[in-house]
């Protein structure tokens, strides 16, 4: 045989190597997906992990996905969930909304095989619970599992397809409603347990991690019995959820009567409601008299305050790794001088302005504006994300890690100033930085994002993100030492329990 036709023939069995290679069985039945990033990582994409929740499914907790025939094409993204044009940033690599939407994409390294038992990484989007999906570029899977880890990343139900309450779906529901959103985020968890180690994955070894609402939902899945046991990390990038049926947020009767109101001035009954196009929901749910769709204390995934399982060491005990960023309102300082934030602290805080502004400074313009930023991040999810941290330190009975995201950005088309803006974490810790459009970057920030790459699947690894190579991170639950994320990375003491005593005591109610 001649040579040409030999390499011709050796070709084509590497090529059906490959093929083999990405093609995946699981209970649900054969998938093939691609290979990414130059071939070292393998992407296997809009994977269903639980059924459409549609028709009669809708506002109904997921139930288990079907199987299907013959090989699964898994090489595109599943439609993100129904959301109105939102945040500005957000881009999306799927074709379109639907109600269809509970799929989920998983990354593993090239070399990955049923053996590897490497550990998990699930990632939940944020968006406010109103918006966002797992295909954004900047989630995009490319170059974490080079660290050694599986990724995988999910959709859930937003806005009111998530979150409607009314007395019709308690009584049909034993009398729990809502929180459907964060039930399709167990149903990922359990579907990546029976399914993970066929994939490469460890099921046994999951961290959940997320950003803004992505994170109050991980501080809130730490509280939820159901979620309790399938994962065995945590970690949380802006936002906590210890609000959540806090004495300030209305009753679960209360948020009944409320979507119920909205209900009935739509003209219809949940049946009607049902046998709407998902479309026309949308449509209403998105009016400014409409209520915004939440978690709350369903009594079914949440029976209590969140904060009231964390006082009383009810969450799960499990090392946590969270901060935030320092600019988290980086608008918020536009326009400040020290007589404005003087008369906001009196105005806001009467006799406690003098204490509030040792804490939140305005000698001169530049430190008003300063204090700004600072108190509006605060109220905004860095409070929220305190609590959390706290919370877990004084009951969790595991290590807990302490972050500041302090290296300012440089600015880009959705984001023309120079700050370490809310979500302006996620490109660095996915490895991203060259999805978020009109960016130049510099060393530094190339730097700062392999190095918070590491860190984060360390702590995949082992439950603890130091290793070689990287400045030593303390845990904080026992130094009160944090890990300042800049330009260069220092780990120093917490200089701002001060601050955060005096906010839990009179801080305003924060806005939801």
């Amino acid at each position: 045989m001649c040579s040409v036709a030999m390499a011709g023939i050796l070709l084509g069995v590497a090529g059906l190597a490959r093929a083999d290679d990405l093609t995946v069985k699981i209970a649900q039945g054969k998938l093939h997906g691609k290979a990414i990033n130059d071939g070292k990582v393998h992407a296997y994409l809009g994977l269903p992990y639980a059924a459409p929740p549609v028709g009669q499914l809708r506002w109904r907790p997921p139930q288990p996905a079907t199987h299907w025939r013959g090989t699964r094409d898994a090489t595109r993204y599943g439609a993100r969930c129904m959301q109105g044009r939102l945040f500005s940033d957000m881009i999306f690599q799927d074709s379109e909304p639907s109600e269809d939407c509970l799929y989920l994409n998983i990354f593993t390294p090239a070399d990955a095989n049923a053996k590897s038992k490497l550990p998990v990484m699930l990632w939940i989007h944020g968006g406010g619970f109103q918006g966002g999906s797992a295909s954004e570029p900047r989630h995009d899977g490319d170059f974490l599992p080079t660290k050694g880890v599986v990724l995988v990343t999910i959709n859930y139900r937003l806005g009111v397809f998530g979150f409607l309450v009314t007395p019709a779906l308690a009584a049909e529901q034993g009398g729990s409603a809502g929180n459907y959103g964060l039930m399709d985020m167990v149903a990922a968890l359990q579907w990546v347990k029976a399914n993970i180690a066929a994939f490469g994955g460890d099921p046994a070894n999951v961290t959940i991690f997320g950003e803004s609402a992505g994170s109050i939902a991980v501080s809130a899945l730490m509280a939820a019995a159901p979620a309790q046991g399938l994962f065995a990390q945590a970690i949380g990038e802006s936002g906590g959820a210890l609000d959540i049926g806090g004495p300030l947020k209305p009753s679960f009767q209360k948020i009944e009567q409320r979507d119920q109101a909205w209900v009935d001035s739509l003209g219809m009954d949940l049946a009607h409601l049902r046998d709407l196009p998902a479309e026309e929901v949308l449509e209403t749910s998105l009016r400014k008299d409409a209520p915004r769709f939440w978690p709350i204390v369903d009594g079914r995934l949440l029976t209590e305050p969140v904060a009231v399982t964390y006082a009383a060491g009810r969450q799960a005990h499990i090392p946590l790794l969270a901060g935030w960023n320092r600019d988290e309102e980086s608008g918020a300082g536009k326009g400040m001088t020290a007589a404005k934030w003087k008369e906001f602290a009196e105005r806001t805080f009467g006799e406690h302005a003098g204490e509030f502004l040792r804490y939140f400074p305005s000698d001169t313009d530049d430190e008003a504006v300063r204090s700004a930023i600072d108190y509006n991040s605060d109220a905004f999810i860095a409070f929220g994300t305190w609590q959390w941290v706290d919370a877990q330190v004084k009951t969790g009975d595991a290590p807990v890690y302490r972050y500041h995201f302090e290296l300012a950005a440089p600015p880009s088309k959705f984001h023309p100033g120079s700050f370490a803006f809310h979500s302006d974490d996620i490109e660095y810790v996915f490895g991203t930085l060259d999805t978020r459009p009109g960016a130049i970057w510099r060393p530094e920030d190339r730097e700062l994002s392999n190095a918070m790459m590491d860190y984060w699947t360390n702590f995949a690894h082992h439950g603890n993100p130091n290793g070689d190579g990287l400045p030593d991170w303390p845990r904080f639950d026992q130094a009160g030492e944090i890990l300042h994320l800049a330009n260069p990375i220092t780990a120093g003491p917490d200089t701002t329990l001060g601050r955060y005593e005096f906010l839990m005591k009179y801080m305003p109610r924060r806005r939801p």
